[in-house]
């Protein structure tokens, strides 16, 4: 039998004003022999959200004619985001450059100046992942030149850390008890547990697409989103005990 000698400290710990904190990190005295276990469980699960970054690339002979070109041309790409019916929360701008261009001339060994390149990008989450591929092929008609993705995530993955951290638990019983009949001992109880939260990953790579001037889609791209995963890292202490001692 194992028998829970203690709840997890972080959650007593909540309770606790910040001064006490340390002396809430306390193992219990093992006078038995302790096993020491680590197990990681994951749960694949369908995803609900794809996010992609989408932007425009101009170029100009001066900044202010780059800029100017390239604001006109986003604000028609964010424009075809709100009228499919992406909410402004869900668009976020993740970075805007503006850089001079130059070309390495080989015959006069010197860089030559060649006008001034601007862009403007955004990331956006996409909750109906079933519209992915339309979506896409919408931007780069909107006049999107450049965009990455889509990758896979769950907006909410506690149901799943749940399940994971039950089966975790259930595993981590079953070997300590294996241990505690091999050396003769009736059951076990728990001296410590710790638990790290993994990422929902692994996510698929995001690919980066450019899109020419001349790029016409003859159907959206296709786009699967398969599973992704999230996890728990758990470790336990147990000392081995017998029942007359319990």
């Amino acid at each position: 039998m194992i028998r829970p000698a203690l709840a997890l400290l972080a959650a007593s710990a909540l309770a606790l004003p910040a001064a006490s904190l340390a002396a809430a990190e306390i193992e219990l005295k093992a006078e038995g022999p302790v096993v020491e276990l680590s197990v990681f469980e994951s749960v694949s699960v369908a995803p609900d959200i794809a996010t992609i970054g989408a932007g425009v690339t101009t170029e100009a002979p001066t900044a202010t004619e780059a800029l100017r070109q390239n604001s006109a041309e986003m604000q028609k790409v964010i424009a075809k985001l709100k009228a499919m019916g992406i909410a402004d929360k869900d668009i976020q701008t993740t970075g805007i450059n503006l850089n001079a261009r130059y070309d390495y001339d080989q015959a006069s060994q010197r860089p030559v100046f060649r006008g001034y390149q601007a862009s403007n990008r955004v990331s956006v989450i996409l909750r109906k992942i079933e519209d992915t591929g339309k979506v896409l092929d919408a931007l780069v008609a909107a006049g999107a030149n450049d965009l990455n993705g889509p990758s896979f995530s769950i907006e909410n993955d506690e149901a799943a850390k749940d399940a994971a951290r039950k089966r975790a638990i259930e595993r981590v019983q079953a070997r300590v008890k294996a241990y505690a009949d091999m050396f003769g001992y009736d059951g076990a109880r728990v001296l410590w547990i710790s638990e790290s939260i993994e990422g929902r990953g692994p996510m698929p790579e995001m690919a980066m697409m450019k899109a020419s001037d001349g790029m016409v889609a003859a159907a959206p791209p296709p786009v699967q989103p398969g599973m992704v995963s999230t996890g728990i890292a758990m470790s336990f202490k147990f000392e081995l005990v017998n029942n007359a001692a319990q």
